[in-house]
This record gives C-alpha cells, sequence and structure tokens, in this order.
C-alpha cells in the first residue's frame, strides 16, 4: 500500500511538472457545437535554470474531437524565452536536453521544447517543434536567452 501511495505521489509531482501554466487565448474559427478553434499562451518556467520562462503559443483544435481531447492539434508553435529574474544554475546543465514536451493528441504526437547551451557566446537557446511517430513537422521556432558573462553557463 505504501508503494502505490509513493508512486502516485511522484506520478503527481512529475504531472505538475511538465504542465505549462496558461496565459490566455483568442479563438480562431467558431465552431458551432464544441469548443472554438483557440491559439493559446501558456508560460514554462526552465526547471534548471533559476529566472528564465518560455511562452509559446500553439494551436488548439476545438469542435466536438478537441472537446473530447480526441482532435490533434496543428504542429504550429512560436516561442520567446526570457530572463525573468536574476539566472542562476542550481546544477551542472547538459549541452542539449529537452526540457518540456505536451501532448498534442491522444497518440504520438508531441510538442517538445530543447534547450541548448551556446558556451561561446554564454546563451542559452531554446527550440520548439512538434514529432510525430510515423512523420514529424519540420515547422519549428527558436529563441535564445543571452546570460550576463559574469554568470558563465555550468556545463557536465
Amino acid at each position: 500500500m505504501k508503494l502505490a501511495s509513493l508512486a502516485l505521489a511522484a506520478c503527481c509531482l512529475l504531472s505538475a511538472a511538465v504542465h505549462a501554466e496558461s496565459l490566455g487565448s483568442v479563438d480562431t474559427a467558431f465552431k458551432l457545437i464544441g469548443p472554438d478553434h483557440k491559439v493559446v499562451v501558456e508560460a514554462y518556467d526552465d526547471p534548471k535554470v533559476n529566472g528564465v520562462t518560455c511562452y509559446v503559443s500553439r494551436a488548439k483544435t476545438g469542435g466536438i474531437a478537441g472537446g473530447l481531447g480526441l482532435a490533434e492539434d496543428k504542429a504550429e508553435a512560436s516561442i520567446a524565452c526570457r530572463q525573468v529574474g536574476p539566472i542562476s544554475f542550481p546544477s551542472p546543465l547538459k549541452q542539449q536536453e529537452e526540457v518540456f514536451n505536451q501532448s498534442l493528441s491522444i497518440l504520438f504526437k508531441k510538442l517538445r521544447i530543447v534547450r541548448m547551451v551556446d558556451q561561446k557566446r554564454n546563451a542559452l537557446v531554446y527550440l520548439t517543434y512538434s514529432d510525430k511517430l510515423i512523420d514529424g513537422s519540420p515547422k519549428n521556432s527558436v529563441t535564445a536567452v543571452a546570460v550576463d558573462r559574469a554568470t558563465p553557463i555550468p556545463l557536465r
């Protein structure tokens, strides 16, 4: 029983870390039944870099299937990451690492955000794209956050 409780607690913590904070949305197409098609804006705090938040806008499919969570969202997203406080690194970073992912369909399709370290320029580069089990999308967006030279980015 204790093991099941621990597993449930771990799942809750992991799911809380993965979800974005919704900031708002705009309707792009009216649907008579079910929610409208939307563009949503979400904020993701980088879990390994204090003081950096990524803002992602993406399409969200409406209609009956969208309302039930059965529709596949489009593989289109835009990203802007910004310094929102003092930047610090609790532990060294990998040169390249996926920091967030979010499901865009019931199966197989995910929106991914990858952080890359540009050590020469002391910057963090964030790339967003979507993948699908069989056929991913080349649509992507990239942004960078310059880190003060007085704060070198620690690498593993």
